[in-house]
């Protein structure tokens, strides 16, 4: 099998082309794809715990916690301890982590609507059925590492 013909291939090879068209629109605003889709995951005004936030982006708490610094000195977020459990943080939107999140936003909302005037309904409703199975078979507990034993 030709790599180009792999499901992973196929699914990395889009991703890194919505990643890349992305990357060239929010670097008119200085930001990153990747910003962009933390600052979609906080909570515009009563902030979001900062320990939700890697969960929602599928993300290690390590690679989040350098986006977060990042994305403080940018003056873009602020944290604060948690009004009801004192332990945790939560982190918030300043009002320019606000105007950037609604640009990322309207980036990708103006992508799926182009995305849906070109695809039909019926081959999006598939490719999400299908989508969804890859990735309860890639993040299933019950996965069978032995179907990667050579014979």
């Amino acid at each position: 099998m030709r790599r180009e013909e792999t499901v992973d291939h196929t699914i990395k090879s889009a991703w890194h082309a919505i990643s890349r068209m992305y990357n060239q629109q929010a670097s008119k605003y200085d930001v990153t794809t990747s910003i962009g889709f933390v600052l979609l995951n906080i909570h515009s005004e009563e902030g979001t715990p900062a320990t939700k936030i890697a969960p929602l982006m599928g993300l290690e708490a390590r690679s989040l916690t350098r986006m977060l610094k990042t994305m403080e000195e940018k003056k873009l977020i602020f944290r604060l301890p948690d009004p009801i459990d004192k332990r945790s943080v939560r982190i918030y939107l300043t009002e320019l982590g606000k105007r950037k999140k609604d640009l990322s936003r309207a980036s990708v909302l103006l992508f799926n609507n182009r995305v849906r005037e070109i695809v039909p309904e019926k081959k999006l409703n598939i490719f999400f059925e299908v989508i969804n199975e890859i990735t309860q078979l890639a993040t299933n507990e019950k996965f069978d590492p032995s179907m990667f034993k050579t014979k």
